[in-house]
């Protein structure tokens, strides 16, 4: 009679999900799992601290479309990872947290790391969450939470693993793998709907497409830039949608908050088709600034609750992205569309607008250097499948105003929690799901503080990002925010050290370079991903100005 234990069972139902990496920080909790990992292969990449683990897994179920897994300790572990759960939560993202306490033995007995209820604590930021108590019952819940957290609307979900549920030893026999874990369950659009929504679409004078998470996580690609093709609709995105439509398409707008550049009423959008989109922060919310309050909207979600957020919807349609762009495809080859050649041209003079304005910051020879300066020569200084994630609270601002993706899931940047100091930790995720492509995370002097500590994982597990650090030695949008709200004389609790962050990444055996003109960092960029290496380049950049993005919140409010 065969015995195993209940790490064991986790995961090979872990392997029937096709789980191949998993990114965690060691705890005595868990040790059945990762003594199980050893012996079947799974990868397992050790972070310095929970929280970076936690958004790894998140980076690597963007990247992949699919799951990701993290695992934490029990008490400290657990708490250092609530803010990558509640990041997951609200940005919808498939990982399943896997969290030790104490044995079902030491329940009120003031045990090591337990005293509080972590399924309490995990409940309003998860899908789901749920105490394993009965170890022959593991295969069945991992089982039911991975369907739960890659069914839409996808989410987070947690396990809690007493210690000894995941020590005991059960009969092999007793307790089988489930073999399909994994669920497809795609909601199909209504046909009245998709009528309503090309009748609409076709009647408008300024259509737009506005693509989001949602269609991203579908894989709605190929059928958006058909529709785009056959209709001549301008597409705008968010940023886990960019490059849905590639960059270069000509019927791209950019991101959302360009829509704002379109500001006379003849360049306003009337009709627009909402694709996975989640009205609030990244479209303004109730302003009118991106979604004029006049457009009719054709609003496409799988999740119901989402449909009607903030906005009246016109045409609401509770289904899959791409098979409701299948479903319009079929019945756009019927249809009859305007000619929006002027309505193209807008948006092209908008973007070369924009551009004319950005000009003289990309010409300025004085130093420091403009950190629009610093993000153009990111751009055209990496591979044209590089990754970038971006971090800090103005850093990644700069970087939207400059980035061209023309692979979907290659630019990975704040969700709606708005945290800062979660770049390495995603860059960690997206250099293990995708070991051949270059990875770069612009960070913030501020927000590289959280997990500068993770060049040291980069080096152990030969995971060759690249970091830039935009080292204005300050908190520049609190300091910002301080000048303008209560004065340039009421500026406290902004000021950071100028740190030489390039030999804090040295110190770990990475590659290092501190850079003060522009002309330098080119070279510098290059250099770092030839070194083959982790590697940190420190650019010291102007704190003055504010992001154009940022003058959109603020007029915001």
């Amino acid at each position: 009679m065969a015995m195993v234990s209940g790490g064991e069972l986790l995961v090979r139902t872990l392997l029937k999900a096709n789980v191949t990496n998993i990114f965690a920080l060691h705890g005595a909790h868990l040790e059945t799992i990762f003594q199980s990992c050893l012996d079947h292969h799974i990868r397992l990449i050790d972070t310095r601290h929970e929280m970076a683990a936690g958004h790894a897994a998140e980076s690597y179920a963007r990247c992949t479309r699919g799951l990701g897994v993290a695992m934490a300790t029990a008490g400290p572990g657990f708490t250092n990872i609530i803010t990558s759960i509640t990041n997951a939560y609200l940005d919808r993202t498939p990982v399943l947290y896997i969290t030790g306490s104490a044995g079902l033995n030491e329940a009120e007995t003031n045990s090591l790391q337990s005293g509080f209820d972590q399924v309490a604590v995990a409940t309003p930021i998860t899908k789901w969450v749920h105490r394993i108590t009965v170890a022959n019952q593991i295969p069945r819940l991992v089982a039911q939470a991975i369907r739960l957290a890659t069914s839409g609307p996808t989410g987070p979900v947690l396990l809690d693993m007493p210690m000894d549920v995941l020590t005991a030893q059960i009969e092999e026999t007793s307790c089988p793998i489930p073999e399909n874990v994994l669920v497809d369950v795609t909601p199909q659009p209504h046909a009245q709907a998709v009528e309503h929504a090309i009748e609409l679409l076709a009647g408008a004078a300024r259509p737009a497409i506005m693509v989001g998470a949602g269609a991203y996580q579908c894989g709605a690609g190929e059928e958006l830039r058909a529709f785009v093709d056959a209709t001549g609709i301008p597409v705008f995105s968010d940023f886990q949608a960019h490059g849905l439509l590639p960059s270069n398409h000509p019927l791209y707008g950019g991101t959302f908050h360009k829509m704002a550049d379109l500001s006379a009423p003849n360049q306003r959008p009337d009709v627009i088709l909402a694709l996975g989109v989640r009205f609030g922060l990244f479209t303004l919310g109730m302003s009118d600034m991106v979604v004029p309050l006049a457009a009719k909207i054709i609003h496409v979600e799988v999740d119901p609750k989402e449909i009607g957020r903030l906005r009246q919807v016109a045409v609401p349609i509770v289904a899959d992205s791409r098979e409701t762009l299948r479903a319009m495809n079929a019945r756009a080859k019927s249809q009859k569309w305007r000619d929006y050649t002027g309505w193209q041209q807008i948006i092209r003079d908008a973007k070369a607008e924009r551009r004319k304005r950005a000009q003289a910051d990309l010409n300025r020879t004085t130093s420091p250097i403009h950190p629009l300066q610093a993000v153009a020569a990111i751009v055209d200084n990496i591979n044209e499948d590089a990754i970038v994630v971006g971090d800090g609270a103005e850093a990644y601002h700069w970087m939207n105003e400059v980035i061209r993706q023309n692979h979907p899931g290659s630019y990975i940047t704040h969700g709606f929690l708005g945290a800062v100091g979660f770049g390495l930790g995603l860059a960690l995720g997206a250099q293990a799901a995708n070991p051949k492509r270059q990875v770069l995370c612009l960070v913030g002097d501020g927000a590289i503080g959280f997990t500068i500590t993770e060049f040291d994982t980069m080096m152990r597990h030969q995971l060759p990002i690249v970091a830039v650090v935009m080292n204005n030695h300050s908190w520049a949008a609190s300091q910002h925010f301080q000048e303008i709200v209560s004065g340039a004389n009421r500026v406290t609790a902004t000021t950071l050290r100028d740190v030489r962050y390039h030999d804090v990444a040295a110190a770990f055996g990475c590659h290092g370079q501190h850079v003060t003109k522009i002309q330098d960092l080119g070279p510098a960029i290059k250099a770092a991903f030839a070194s083959g290496k982790p590697a940190c380049i420190n650019v010291a950049i102007d704190l003055a100005p504010l992001p154009p993005e940022l003058h959109l919140l603020m007029a915001r409010h």
